[in-house]
C-alpha cells in the first residue's frame, strides 16, 4: 500500500471518441489485474477513510483496496457486496467525483485520487467471470408474503435482502422489463444492459416474483396488494417531467428526456419502438438542443450523438463549475462533440408545424439563492434563437400523484408531492406500507436507492417479527 507517491493514478484505457460514439458499448475497457493491484496499492489507508464516509453505502473501501491489492479479490468481492447489494452497477454509474472519489485524502493532497469506481467495478466483473456470486438460497423459507411496487434498484435492492431472508416477494412494475430507469433510463455506454439482467435473472432464480406489465390502480388496485400481501414498499421512483411554461413548449419535435432515452434503449433491447422508426424519437440527421445540466441531460446529449445527430448543444443556465451533473460526463460528451451553452435559458421555441429553434435568453449569475448556489439573471436584449429539429427537455423529474393515482386515503405525502415516511424506519401513514427511493427522497442517486432498499428490508422484516403480537393485542 502507499503508492500513491511513486505510482499515478491511472484510468481503464478509454475507448476513442471517434470510434466510441458510433455504438452503445461502455466506454472503459476493464483494468488487467497487475494494473487493479497497483492502482488499488495507491491507497494511503488513512485512520479516517473520508472515501467510506462520503458513500452513501459506507462501503468498506479501504479493506476491499487492501485486499484487491494483495491479490485477495475473492475477498475482497465478498467484502464489497457485504454492504452493495449491486458493486458491479454503482462502480460504473456513481458520480464518484462527488463522492468516495472526490474526498479521497491523497486527492485532497495532490496526489490524484484512487480509482475506487473502477476498482469496485473490476472486483465484482472478476466475480461474476469466476463463479463467485453465489446464487440466493435463504437458510430458511417463511411464510409471509412482501409486496414491492416498483423494480428500480430501490425496489430491487428491497426484494434480494428479503429473500435472502427467506420472505416470499413479489415486485409490480408498469413495464415489460424489470430494473427501472437502470434498464430503460441510462444509456448502455454508461451501464450495458446484461449487467443490469444478470443481476435480475439472480433475483428471479432466488425466488423473487415479478409481476411486469402491471399499472397499480388500472391493472390491480393498491387495497388488493395490501390483501395480498403481509407488508408493501412503494418503491415507484420519480417518472413526471417537470415541464416550461413558454410559448409554443407544446410543439412536434419538443420532447421529454425520459421518452427519448426509453425508446433509445428498447431499441437496443431489439424492440419495436414506432416513436423511433418514425422518427419523432430519433435524433439522427438533426440539430438537436438538450435543454437541462444534470447526469439526465448528458445521457440524452451522449445518445444524440450516438444516433447520428447533425449538431447536439446543450443549454444550461448557470456555468460549469456550478452544473449538477458529473464533471466526468461533462467531458466525455465534449471529446464526442457536444457543445455545451452555459449561462442560456429558453424563453420560447420557434415553431409552425413543429419546433424550428429555440428562443434563449442569455444569463449572468447574480447572488446566491437558498440552497447558496447563485441565482441566474437574465441579461435584458440578449436574447437569439438557436436552430432546432429536436429538443429535449431533460428538467428533472418530480413525483406522480400516487394517492389520487392508487385511489388510496389515508397515504400522506409532503408539500413536493413525495410520500411522507420514517426517515429511520421508512415506514409511510399506512400500518404495513412502507416507502422507498425517489419517492421518498425526489430525483436522487441509484447509490441512495439501493441503501434505501437495503435498509427498509431490515424495517420490514422487524415488523414482520412485531406483528403477530401487534395482532394478539
Amino acid at each position: 500500500m502507499l503508492k500513491f507517491v511513486t505510482v499515478a493514478k491511472q484510468m481503464p484505457t478509454k475507448r476513442d471518441a471517434a470510434e466510441r460514439k458510433h455504438d452503445f458499448h461502455e466506454i472503459y475497457r476493464e483494468f488487467a489485474a497487475d494494473k487493479a493491484a497497483e492502482q488499488a496499492g495507491r491507497c494511503s489507508q488513512c485512520g479516517v477513510p473520508y472515501c467510506q464516509s462520503h458513500c452513501p453505502l459506507h462501503n468498506n473501501i479501504p479493506d476491499w483496496l487492501r485486499m484487491t491489492a494483495e491479490g485477495r479479490l475473492q475477498e475482497a468481492y465478498q467484502l464489497s457486496q457485504s454492504t452493495n447489494t449491486f458493486p458491479e452497477i454503482c462502480g460504473r454509474i456513481c458520480p464518484q467525483d462527488r463522492l468516495c472519489e472526490g474526498n479521497c485524502v491523497i486527492e485532497q493532497s495532490g496526489h490524484g485520487t484512487v480509482t475506487i469506481g473502477a476498482i469496485e467495478k473490476y472486483i465484482t466483473d472478476t466475480a461474476w467471470q469466476e463463479g463467485w456470486v453465489e446464487p440466493i438460497r435463504p437458510a430458511q423459507e417463511r411464510g409471509e408474503s412482501v409486496a414491492i411496487i416498483g423494480a428500480g434498484p430501490a425496489g430491487l435492492a428491497a426484494a434480494d435482502a428479503l429473500r435472502r431472508a427467506g420472505v416470499q416477494v413479489t415486485v409490480y412494475d408498469r413495464h415489460d422489463r424489470a430494473g427501472g430507469l437502470l434498464t430503460y433510463g441510462i444509456p448502455g455506454f454508461k451501464l450495458e444492459k446484461e449487467v443490469v439482467m444478470r443481476r435480475i435473472r439472480q433475483l428471479e432464480e432466488g425466488g423473487v416474483q415479478f409481476e411486469l406489465n402491471c399499472n397499480v390502480g388500472q391493472d390491480i388496485s393498491f387495497d388488493a396488494i395490501r390483501g395480498k400481501h403481509d407488508a408493501v414498499i412503494i418503491a415507484t421512483g420519480v417518472y413526471k417531467s417537470r415541464d416550461l411554461n413558454v410559448p409554443n413548449a407544446t410543439a412536434p419535435g419538443i420532447v421529454r428526456a425520459i421518452d427519448y432515452l426509453t425508446a433509445s434503449n428498447r431499441k437496443s433491447f431489439g424492440d419495436e419502438v414506432p416513436e423511433f422508426d418514425s422518427g419523432e424519437l430519433n435524433a439522427e440527421g438533426k440539430r438537436v438542443v438538450v435543454i437541462g445540466g444534470g447526469d439526465t441531460a448528458m445521457d440524452c446529449v451522449r445518445t444524440a450523438i450516438r444516433q447520428g445527430a447533425k449538431s447536439v448543444k446543450c443549454l444550461y443556465r448557470r456555468d460549469r463549475a456550478n452544473m449538477p451533473g458529473s464533471q466526468r460526463e461533462v467531458e466525455n460528451a465534449e471529446e464526442e462533440g457536444v457543445e455545451f451553452v452555459w449561462l442560456t435559458a429558453p424563453r420560447g421555441f420557434v415553431a409552425e408545424e413543429r419546433v424550428e429553434g429555440v428562443m434563449v435568453s442569455q444569463m449572468r449569475l447574480g447572488a446566491p439563492d437558498a440552497t447558496g448556489r447563485r441565482s441566474p439573471e437574465v441579461i435584458e436584449g440578449a436574447d437569439y434563437v438557436e436552430p432546432a429539429d429536436l429538443v429535449i427537455k431533460a428538467l428533472g423529474f418530480e413525483p406522480e400523484d400516487l394517492p389520487r393515482l392508487w385511489g388510496v386515503e389515508g397515504l400522506d405525502v409532503t408539500r413536493w408531492g413525495t410520500i411522507r415516511a420514517d426517515f429511520r424506519t421508512h415506514a409511510t401513514s399506512l400500518p404495513g406500507v412502507f416507502a422507498v427511493g425517489d419517492i421518498v427522497r425526489g430525483a436522487s442517486l441509484v447509490v441512495w436507492a439501493i441503501r434505501d432498499g437495503r435498509e427498509v428490508a431490515e424495517s420490514v422484516l422487524d415488523y414482520l417479527a412485531d406483528a403477530p403480537a401487534i395482532a394478539a393485542e
